[in-house]
């Protein structure tokens, strides 16, 4: 039973009554007092009693299984009264608040035997699972008092994706990677590089790369005359790139408005769109101290799809990821030699102190960069001197900055990549390097 706003106003006009019989004596107003909150309970249970059943009605929906984060998606909620009699009152869909939806309250208003829609506009504000597990229906009586209500099991769900806001800029590294190949074709053959094709020698082209075994055959055609043949190379193509995410508690900081994890995300769909189009295999693993999300032997019309869905529901675990065990991870997925891409965070010695131990593991047998997110309010914050607690924030910047060019120095030594930038333009600068190091043959 529920009772609505009307009812404390009704109880106050009772004093108007009670006032005017006080002079009458406390058996008046005792009299006039019990006899009003009669009169309400009677009204009261006269609308409960006549109030129509709320747990006579089915609930459906209808909603799209995914969507990107902070894309909107409609989701209709579909309520048919079963019972006989109408029901009067209000529909509450109650989805957690992440889910954004809006509105989640209407009237109601629903005639027996008949169906009515509830549309909702749902603009998710995190990723994973946003969940409505029940629906909420109060039905009122005829006089609005009083009614009915009842919460209606409906559980309902929608995958919300990573948004792939770095695609934006893919088009510019397609671009590049069209010219890479193009200009490739023109050199000589070198590690990292592939056959492609065999064509005819042109002044400027370099004589090692004279193919004379089909000089010789060609020259033996009619009318071909005496023509020489070299032989064009391109970037090699099916290389493996596993790209490798940290999640562990160093993943769950805030930058610009977004966790490291997310900006991981970016960056490891933004490359993996590119990679594939270079006609590379890209394998994702997502890990702290277990596997997270994986993503193994995708075909490159899928990859992209996989990766969404496998990322939608991971957060970030507040504990220290395990570095020891990603070697043996990353065996797991190839045996041949890949480019590793680790994204996880360079800003502590602490933290780093277990990748600098595992990276020498890595880069004997593969090619690795490390992608690290940096925060543009600590580089900010150097450049604000003008008073005494502005120095010691721009002291502590320095610091923090010292030690990440101190990390990043040390990796180098080792033998792998670093690449550093604000979230913004972490994604891009990690394929611009992808491309850096193809165009070298070094992958």
């Amino acid at each position: 039973m529920v009772i609505t706003g009307r009812v404390p106003l009704l109880l106050l006009v009772g004093l108007v009554p009670l006032v005017g019989l006080g002079g009458f004596g406390p058996a008046w107003a005792v009299g006039t007092l019990l006899a009003w909150l009669a009169l309400v309970a009677l009204l009261i249970g006269t609308d409960v009693a006549t109030a129509a059943s709320p747990r006579r009605i089915r609930v459906e929906r209808d909603l799209p299984d995914a969507v990107r984060l902070g894309e909107p998606v409609r989701a209709t909620l579909l309520l048919t009264n079963a019972g006989r009699g109408r029901i009067h009152g209000i529909v509450r869909d109650a989805w957690t608040p992440s889910a954004g939806a809006a509105p989640s309250r209407w009237p109601l208003d629903l005639p027996p035997g008949e169906r009515r829609a509830f549309a909702t506009t749902l603009t998710p504000t995190r990723r994973g699972e946003r969940r409505s597990e029940q629906v909420t229906v109060r039905s009122l009586g005829p006089l609005r008092f009083a009614g009915r209500q009842a919460t209606l099991v409906a559980p309902a769900a929608v995958r919300v994706l990573p948004p792939f806001n770095s695609r934006r800029h893919l088009p510019s590294r397609l671009a590049r990677l069209r010219e890479l190949d193009g200009r490739t074709l023109l050199q000589v053959r070198g590690q990292g590089t592939e056959f492609d094709s065999l064509r005819e020698y042109v002044r400027g082209d370099d004589v090692r790369s004279i193919d004379w075994r089909a000089t010789a055959r060609n020259s033996a055609l009619p009318g071909a005359g005496r023509r020489l043949m070299v032989r064009t190379w391109r970037p090699e193509r099916d290389r493996r790139v596993v790209i490798v995410v940290d999640s562990g508690r160093t993943a769950a900081a805030r930058i610009a408005d977004e966790t490291r994890l997310d900006t991981a995300f970016e960056s490891s769909l933004l490359l993996t769109a590119l990679a594939t189009r270079a006609g590379d295999r890209v394998d994702l693993l997502v890990w702290d101290r277990r596997i997270r999300a994986r993503v193994h032997n995708a075909s490159s019309a899928e990859v992209l799809h996989r990766m969404v869905e496998a990322m939608a529901p991971v957060e970030p675990e507040l504990l220290e990821t395990d570095w020891t065990s990603v070697p043996g991870q990353i065996r797991a997925l190839t045996s041949q030699h890949a480019f590793v891409v680790l994204v996880t965070s360079l800003e502590g010695a602490g933290s780093a102190r277990g990748l600098l131990t595992t990276l020498p593991q890595l880069t004997s047998r593969h090619t690795v960069v490390i992608a690290s997110v940096t925060d543009p309010a600590v580089v900010s914050m150097t450049t604000d001197r003008r008073d005494r607690d502005g120095v010691y924030l721009a002291a502590a910047a320095e610091r923090s900055l010292l030690e990440t060019a101190r990390l990043a120095a040390a990796v180098r030594r080792m033998g792998a990549e670093v690449v550093t930038a604000p979230p913004e333009d972490l994604p891009p600068a990690l394929a611009d390097r992808y491309l850096a190091l193809k165009a070298a043959g070094r992958l």
